[in-house]
């Protein structure tokens, strides 16, 4: 019987109530300073920690400890070593040190670095980050403290995910910091938050175990539509089915005992697609339980006969997943992208909230490379996400206020109604008027947008399933740190009245970087070009959105900010190149293989069978269903034909590791192999089919 109840949540995790509980008084209170407001750990506190947290952990059930990392690969990765110590012949004690919890060695030789060491160069370290608290990973045998760390190589080089996204917190803390002195506020802790909305698929193992495409890439190569699929819209917040059901209550179980905050679960839009969504936690905490997330999923399908996929389009044709970030701001408690209720916090919120126009508007290219990959590739710009190009939604009635402060008039704009019968007035003076009550809801939500402004934070919409938030998140914080920083250079250098001199600012920055504010359609045929006359970056596949790593002024900004090196960028832009070049190399020789070894031995099968019956038929004289064998088996044939021609172009792809050609071919070859899947007999088919994939679970 599975226990949902609140009593289990958390129940795995090394918690404030664990290390009151299990550390000394005074050692407790500084491990806690430390997780909650970022302070510097105490390196004197270390062997009392590592002992209260063993002893946690053994009562908990565990037998080793692992420094649970985010390599550049997008998964996670761990090594895991006994509570063991040999302590004479045959004797052991279980130790477990706070040299031990501080910080590892491990073999980096073979994780992804994009030229930052040489193979041979094996040393990798791990550094315990205390702000991510320890937790338990249970298997069946057993279970596993997990200690989240962050990875560098032997020069302190970053190998991983985690100390990027901690540097861009410790990036915007200070900007924001900064910024808020100029309001006379209290220093106060910056707190990032993040909510990840999680998407995924859902099939059976049995279909799965019969798919080499989805066992080798996670997406289908090959796959005609059924007839129905997401037409009718009846899967979306559906009723879910019994078996669907049992396995998300597992999930959330499992998630509940880590302390993560799953709290919303339904049908998605396409059949056998599904979402988990959390509740808003500290951003660097809630890209950890996101990789756990991810990782549970997975596992739980597993253990319940299914499969799930994350692929961000793992079938043609219907809707693909994606991962949304939202992410806000908060000082002291208070979140900064909510309107407060008196003019100077209402100032503070237009001020953030100009900062991240100004951010985006300059920085997109770096915010869509955050996005990049192959399988997302296939998603961005389809009928359910957003398209390549980032612009932001801001809603009718921000837009107005927006509008105001540019222009300096009251209700203009078509989208003004409502905002003041007297149009034409003296608009929203800053730090003087308050605003006018801004609900949640004042506002249709809008889809095709990729950056949209919800009521109190941003919603990113074109992060991929499968992708580790960190990416994305590192590169939000350093472009909003930046233009908060180049706020507060332009307001240093003004003298004047503090209100009029911001009012300026804004009106100035609004009009300079409205031009990627955009409220229409984003799959609109005219928006492309809309937005190439705007002068947005249309960075449509991965090869053109890491390009800008290599960009000298991208470099400069993400070291300036301590963020990334300049050498760290390159090795990313290796590591991207590399994983994209691999990808599609690898799809390409499967679809080849498919189609030759699996998909043209049984359609030359069909096609002599219905050969011999058609001459069979003629020996014996009959006429009656000759028209039928015929042009059945000239469709065959012709089939046959083109899958050798479209298998050659794509071998010959193959053999130049060309990626724009490679998927020009598998496209080509994809639509030969469709068009003979709905010709050649259902039960000879080698491959299940989408209408088995998609509705029986």
């Amino acid at each position: 019987m599975i226990d949902t109840s609140l009593k289990n949540y958390g129940e795995d995790v090394f918690s404030e109530r664990e290390m009151r509980q299990h550390l000394p008084k005074d050692v407790a209170a500084k491990l806690i300073a430390t997780m909650r407001e970022s302070r510097r750990l105490d390196a004197s506190i270390a062997d009392a920690v590592a002992h209260g947290m063993k002893e946690w952990a053994l009562s908990r059930g565990a037998t080793h400890f692992t420094h649970w990392f985010q390599p550049m690969t997008g998964g996670t990765a761990e090594k895991h070593d006994a509570f063991l110590e040999p302590a004479g012949i045959a004797q052991a004690v279980q130790k477990f040190s706070g040299k031990n919890l501080i910080g590892g060695e491990t073999d980096a030789s073979s994780f992804p670095s994009g030229g930052l060491r040489s193979t041979f160069e094996a040393r990798g370290y791990t550094a315990w980050d205390p702000t991510s608290p320890a937790f338990i990973k249970r298997h069946e045998n057993g279970a596993t403290l997990c200690i989240p760390t962050a990875f560098c190589s032997y020069t302190g080089a970053a190998l991983d995910m985690k100390t990027p996204l901690l540097r861009s917190i410790q990036a915007i803390s200070r900007a924001t910091e900064r910024l808020m002195d100029k309001f006379g506020k209290r220093r106060s802790h910056v707190t990032v938050t993040l909510g990840a909305e999680q998407e995924y698929f859902l099939i059976d193992r049995s279909f799965y175990l019969r798919r080499p495409d989805l066992l080798q890439t996670g997406r289908t190569v090959f796959g005609a539509p059924p007839a129905k699929h997401q037409q009718l819209d009846d899967h979306y917040f559906g009723a879910i089915r019994p078996r669907i059901l049992k396995f998300m209550t597992e999930v959330e179980d499992r998630l509940w005992r880590l302390g993560i905050p799953a709290k919303t679960r339904h049908n998605e839009v396409a059949p056998a697609q599904f979402e988990l969504a959390p509740m808003f936690e500290d951003q660097n905490l809630a890209v950890d339980h996101n990789m756990l997330v991810m990782e549970t999923l997975r596992q739980t399908a597993e253990a319940n006969g299914l499969v799930c996929l994350l692929h961000e389009k793992p079938f043609e044709g219907v809707n693909g997943s994606g991962k949304h970030c939202n992410w806000s701001i908060a000082y002291g408690g208070r979140n900064l992208l909510s309107p407060g209720d008196n003019p100077r916090d209402n100032a503070i919120f237009l001020t953030f909230l100009s900062a991240v126009v100004r951010a985006i508007d300059l920085h997109a290219d770096m915010l869509r490379f955050s996005t990049a990959g192959a399988g997302n590739d296939h998603r961005l710009g389809a009928n359910e996400a957003p398209p390549a190009i980032i612009s932001i939604f801001l809603g009718d009635e921000l837009s107005a206020v927006m509008r105001e402060i540019e222009t300096g008039v009251k209700g203009r704009g078509p989208k003004a109604k409502g905002r003041g019968a007297n149009a034409g007035e003296q608009g929203m003076r800053i730090g003087v008027d308050t605003l006018p009550p801004l609900p949640r809801d004042t506002t249709d939500r809008n889809r095709t947008s990729p950056f949209a402004f919800t009521g109190n934070k941003f919603e990113f919409r074109a992060p991929g399933s499968s992708q580790n938030c960190a990416a994305s998140q590192t590169v939000l914080n350093t472009i909003v740190a930046e233009s908060l920083d180049a706020i507060c250079d332009k307001l240093e250098k003004r003298g004047g009245d503090f209100n009029e001199e911001l009012q300026l600012l804004l009106q100035r920055l609004i009009k300079k970087h409205k031009r990627v504010l955009f409220s229409g359609d984003g799959y609109g045929d005219e928006w492309p070009k809309e937005a190439a006359a705007r002068g947005l970056p249309n960075l449509r596949d991965t090869p053109a959105a890491i390009e800008p790593l290599n960009d000298p002024a991208n470099r400069e900004l993400f070291a300036r900010y301590g963020v990334l090196t300049d050498g760290e960028m390159a090795s990313r832009h290796e590591i991207a190149a590399d994983d994209y070049a691999s990808r599609i190399l690898i799809e390409g020789k499967v679809a080849l293989e498919i189609a030759r070894s699996m998909v043209r031995p049984v359609v030359a099968e069909e096609f002599s069978r219905l050969a011999t019956a058609i001459g069979r038929a003629k020996r014996d004289g009959l006429k009656v269903g000759l028209r039928g064998l015929g042009a059945l088996s000239q469709k065959l044939g012709a089939g046959l034909d083109d899958l050798h021609v479209k298998c050659e172009r794509l071998d010959k792809a193959l053999s130049k590791e060309d990626g724009a050609a490679i998927r020009a071919a598998m496209d080509t070859l994809r639509s030969t192999v469709d068009r003979l899947e709905l010709l050649v007999d259902d039960g000879k088919w080698p491959l299940p089919k989408y209408r088995q994939m998609l509705f029986v679970y």
